[in-house]
């Protein structure tokens, strides 16, 4: 598929934005004059998205915030510049919906803000002690199952908080996700601050939609599940609580140790029950703050947030983690649309899923699927599995997206496929990574294919180059950390395997250990896994399921022991070095700035 650049066209950007991106210009010269310290500057960096990479000197990484994963031809066709221009011909899907260019000079980094405000993107705040990217399910406004399109609460929490002085230095990172329904594709149950749109029935019988709010989940070394604030909160209430919750955080976070910094250690301190009552009573009073952002917010009343509803004629396809997959086709065509179609909204249309391995996607073809997206008419969401999605496609035009998917190599089954490992950068370019997580993930993905176990489906495969999670590895069936080994007097790269992480139905399981395991051994205990879940699990049978029933993480990993063993290094050198990498494996760990 050949498909002519596009480079951004210049526009007036906004008055804020402007101002944003002169300031941090003048900072940049004034830190290279040695006029502003160190600490000062890493502060400005996180604050407007930019993240120091382990190669130290100015390479940076740009973080680049798509809120509820929505991203636009002009955007797709923007990201293509970047990465032909700035850094090394591709960028990066994150689990959080961003997309990361990497390798980009520090001096670089004002333009290409300004190629980001020409199409109405920003990194301000997408790293930092500051709101984060606003997340949603990538098929809100498309899921049979949504009781709300939350995709513009998304966009209007998004407005809401960046630039907003409430959210500018914070004890730490707050992160904000929104779910349809309770099936939960938007993960918000392990979030400082996640949503779930449901409903409620009054005396009269009247159905009111609303939403759940849940507080304090988080990942990191130490997982904790969110908590429900209350039963219900009206669609006018929604903003208010989040503001309040934010509030609370920023009053009563602990600014001595950033290690015990989330909200969820506020949690911990105050107990649940003083954390929720101190985020109703600030709620309460938010009406009288100058800044109170109560009511339906403008971005909900023009783009509206009814459901998309189920279609007479097609019913509903399963969404959400365990979803059960039967590649019963031969025909590649068909196997791609069994795996990788979603039907079931009111007007007929289908969504469909475009596969980015390890979430990398190409210049080429950035811009190829901006090209489609023309064609096509579609709506495009990024996805927490670090996927495209299509959305609002007609069942006629499903066989044009996959001939245009197949052009770019993006049209291989990967949705809920145990091919599609979910990976964070790792030690390629993350300061704080022990393992080169992104190596791990594709050899794990070779010896699936090899085995013939690529198209299992119904498990996912998570890694993370050290515990901060970021790889998200505590909430997938099978979820790897990097650490650091010694065996025979040598360091060594190494992982901890947990199994049975899972997040759906408001509820969220964190994977339990398993044991721990050689670098260059973790790809045989994945398939050895896959390959029993594959031939053990009943019809429909989820990995949680099988798992409890096959005696949980420590039974399953009996039949694993003998992996957990390091040949000498004249034996096997291999061993000793870490995946991508040609030397002796070194545990080279900086100074963490932002975890994820």
């Amino acid at each position: 598929m050949t498909v002519t650049p596009v480079v951004p066209a210049p526009r007036d950007l906004d008055e804020e934005q402007q101002r944003d991106i002169e300031r941090f210009e003048r900072a940049i010269g004034q830190y290279l004059a040695g006029e502003i310290d160190e600490d000062v500057f890493r502060v400005m960096r996180l604050n407007n998205g930019v993240y120091g990479q382990r190669q130290g000197g100015t390479s940076q990484m740009v973080r680049i915030k798509l809120p509820a994963g929505t991203i636009t031809p002009a955007q797709l066709d923007a990201m293509g510049h970047l990465a032909d221009t700035y850094s090394r011909g591709w960028g990066h899907i994150t689990t959080r919906q961003n997309v990361q260019v990497h390798f980009v000079e520090l001096t670089k980094i004002p333009e290409v803000m300004r190629h980001l405000a020409a199409v109405g993107l920003t990194s301000r705040e997408a790293c930092g002690d500051t709101v984060r990217n606003v997340m949603a399910c990538h098929l809100a406004g498309a899921c049979p199952f949504e009781h709300l399109d939350v995709t513009p609460w998304a966009e209007a929490t998004f407005r809401h908080f960046v630039r907003n002085p409430l959210g500018q230095r914070l004890p730490r990172k707050f992160k904000v996700n929104f779910s349809g329904c309770s099936t939960d594709c938007g993960q918000a149950m392990f979030n400082d601050v996640g949503v779930v749109a449901t409903t409620r029935t009054h005396d009269d019988g009247t159905v009111e939609a609303g939403f759940r709010v849940y507080i304090a989940g988080g990942l990191g070394a130490t997982p904790h599940p969110a908590m429900a604030l209350e039963e219900f909160t009206s669609r006018e209430d929604l903003l208010p609580t989040i503001e309040a919750a934010l509030r609370v955080f920023d009053q009563t976070g602990n600014r001595d140790n950033k290690l015990r910094a989330r909200m969820k250690w506020v949690v911990d301190q105050l107990g649940i029950d003083e954390v929720r009552r101190r985020v109703l009573k600030v709620r309460h009073t938010l009406p009288a703050s100058s800044s109170w952002p109560g009511g339906i917010p403008e971005e909900v009343a023009k783009a509206g947030d009814a459901p998309a509803g189920v279609h007479s004629s097609t019913g509903a396809s399963a969404v959400g983690q365990g979803v059960h997959v039967d590649l019963l086709p031969t025909d590649p065509y068909r196997r791609w649309e069994a795996t990788s179609v979603v039907r079931g909204i009111a007007n007929g249309t289908v969504s469909a899923v475009a596969y980015a391995a390890l979430g990398d996607v190409t210049a080429a073809q950035f811009r190829a699927l901006a090209s489609i997206q023309r064609e096509l008419g579609a709506d495009v969401r990024l996805s927490n599995r670090q996927n495209v999605v299509f959305r609002g496609i007609s069942e006629s035009q499903l066989p044009v997206l996959y001939q245009r998917l197949v052009e770019i190599g993006m049209a291989r089954p990967g949705a809920e496929l145990a091919r599609d490992v979910v990976a964070c950068p790792g030690a390629d370019t993350c300061n704080i990574a022990v393992t080169q997580s992104r190596g791990l993930a594709r050899a794990i993905g070779e010896q699936l294919e090899a085995e013939g176990l690529a198209e299992v489906g119904g498990v996912r495969i998570n890694i993370s180059g050290c515990t901060n999670s970021c790889g998200q590895h505590h909430a997938s069936d099978i979820g790897f950390f990097g650490a650091e080994r010694r065996a025979h007097g040598r360091s060594a790269p190494g992982y901890q395997m947990l199994l049975g992480g899972y997040v759906g139905q408001e509820q969220i399981h964190f994977g339990d250990k398993a044991l721990r395991l050689p670098a260059k051994s973790a790809p045989e205990a994945v398939v050895r896994v896959v390959r029993r879940f594959a031939e053990e699990r009943s019809a429909g049978e989820t990995f949680r399921t099988w798992l409890d029933r096959s005696g949980g993480a420590s039974g399953v990993a009996t039949g694993l022991r003998e992996l957990d063993h390091f040949p000498t290094f004249e034996e096997d050198p291999t061993f000793y070095a870490d995946y991508d990498e040609t030397g002796p494996f070194v545990a080279a760990v900086g100074e963490s700035e932002c975890a994820t």
